[in-house]
């Protein structure tokens, strides 16, 4: 029986000891929601699966302007060893810290709207947030899960940038968007994965755009940020605007060709993955 000073659905207490508190969300949701309908959520957080930062452009570039609909306690989440908070020191005075975050924000475009959920990957309570996840995505009713990222492949800047496709469940893609790599591929995970898993586990249906970056990438690829705008495009079908990459690209693509000019070893390496 529950006493005056323990709720009825606090969980037993063992041999007198004192029963654990209710868990504390890490987020905090606004308070002057949108009106949602039908909400797709796109998740991408730099780090592990972001080479290049190209999956992070992508959805900074959704995102830029949107209305924060949540945030996440960043001392609960980042180990600021690891990512530590930006100092700025302005004629020898200490002026400004940025801290690393993570945010939900919204956006609405052609009539569509889209929760972008990004930031710095976090280092710690990954399953505590995948919890936070799975109750945000109902609180927010969410339609869909789409994950985009990034990563490493075996494929030069002078080809068209390949994307590997992910879902959940049959019947979320299109007819000309083909799940892979087929067979199994066991990989350290990212927390992005670590959230989607969870918010599927609960009922939601998730996608995922992964682009791959050549090897040598190191100023970053706006071509695979275009590429995972374009398929996010063609996959919710919406209009999202990319014009502002595409300098970027001929910048970044003359360097490459430049790169590769001058450097013996890196037109062996590319001639390679023109090859493969």
């Amino acid at each position: 029986r529950a006493s005056a000073s323990t709720p009825a659905d606090a969980p037993p207490a063992a041999s007198g000891r004192t029963p654990y508190p209710p868990r504390v969300p890490l987020y905090r949701l606004e308070a002057d929601l949108p009106d949602l309908r039908d909400a797709v959520l796109i998740a991408s957080f730099d780090g592990w699966v972001d080479a290049a930062e190209c999956a992070s452009t992508a959805v900074g570039h959704i995102a830029a302007g949107g209305r924060i609909v949540a945030t996440f306690d960043p001392d609960a989440v980042f180990d600021y060893r690891s990512r530590r908070p930006v100092l700025d020191v302005q004629d020898g005075r200490l002026s400004d810290l940025r801290w690393p975050d993570l945010t939900i924000r919204h956006a609405r475009i052609d009539s569509r709207d889209l929760l972008v959920f990004s930031g710095a990957e976090p280092d710690l309570r990954w399953q505590e947030l995948a919890a936070d996840a799975v109750e945000l995505v109902g609180r927010l009713r969410v339609a869909q899960w789409i994950s985009l990222g990034a990563v490493p492949g075996a494929v030069a800047h002078t080809r068209a940038v390949p994307v590997m496709v992910t879902a959940s469940r049959e019947g979320l893609l299109r007819s000309d968007e083909m799940p892979g790599p087929e067979g199994l591929l066991r990989v350290p995970s990212a927390a992005l994965s670590v959230l989607e898993m969870a918010v599927t586990a609960a009922g939601t249906p998730a996608v995922g755009f992964y682009a791959q970056v050549p090897p040598y990438a190191s100023i970053g690829y706006a071509a695979a940020s275009i590429a995972l705008l374009g398929r996010l495009s063609h996959h919710l079908d919406v209009r999202l605007d990319a014009d502002d990459l595409i300098e970027d690209d001929r910048e970044q693509r003359a360097r490459y060709d430049a790169a590769v000019a001058s450097d013996a070893m890196l037109r062996e390496t590319v001639t390679r993955l023109e090859a493969a």
